[in-house]
């Protein structure tokens, strides 16, 4: 499926039906202000008080009494049961970047599908916004003010090969793969920047740097 639902210049909001990190929903908003909703997560946002532009997914998890309250042109149901409402909806937004909330949280099983998700190659790049740290599949160099001390996490989903500067235990020269070395619990020396060789890798960075690692994925496209 090549057409878009949602095909715009700003940055979007992703909501999911999982747990909500406390105040993720509105500070993604307040960086990337289209509202787009995962099935159950359109819930959520009108919970919180937003419409979403759009909702996509199968609509297992999306109840009558939710669905009263969104405009029928806003429901987009993908009926197909091979893939999670999160991959559906990057498969069919078209954005500079995609914040998603309500993703981590709760289940692991969620979580490692949401995980997997972000490594299938979207055309949108994606941030996972989680309670203290944001998750997000790294596959072009990306320059970070991290500060000395803070956790910077590498985690390889494939095997993969890579570059850093700014790390205490830098990734040079490293092969890691999920079922052999990876780059968990590393910390930052100050200012960091990471250069993947091939793609498959996760960076988990501090929240705080949200906004930075906005501006570094919007700045690599």
């Amino acid at each position: 499926m090549n057409t878009k639902i949602v095909d715009v210049s700003e940055p979007i909001t992703l909501v999911g039906g999982g747990e909500m990190a406390s105040g993720a929903l509105e500070e993604a908003l307040a960086l990337a202000p289209v509202l787009v909703a995962a099935d159950g997560g359109a819930a959520a946002a009108l919970a919180a008080g937003h419409l979403p532009r759009a909702v996509i997914g199968d609509f297992d998890s999306l109840s009558d009494a939710v669905r009263a309250q969104l405009p029928a042109a806003s429901l987009h149901r993908v009926a197909e049961q091979d893939s999670t409402d999160f991959d559906k909806a990057l498969r069919l937004i078209a954005a500079p970047a995609v914040l998603a909330v309500g993703f981590l949280g709760a289940r692991v099983d969620h979580q490692l599908a949401a995980f997997s998700t972000l490594v299938q190659g979207h055309e949108s790049p994606c941030v996972l916004v989680g309670e203290t740290e944001v998750i997000f599949h790294l596959t072009r160099p990306v320059a970070l003010p991290a500060q000395a001390g803070e956790v910077i996490s590498l985690f390889p989903m494939q095997e993969v090969t890579g570059r850093s500067e700014g790390l205490e235990w830098p990734i040079d020269g490293l092969r890691m793969s999920p079922a052999g070395r990876i780059g968990t619990s590393n910390r930052a020396t100050g200012p960091v920047r990471l250069v993947p060789e091939g793609p498959g890798l996760l960076a988990i960075v501090p929240r705080r740097l949200l906004a930075d690692v906005l501006a570094a994925l919007r700045l690599n496209r």
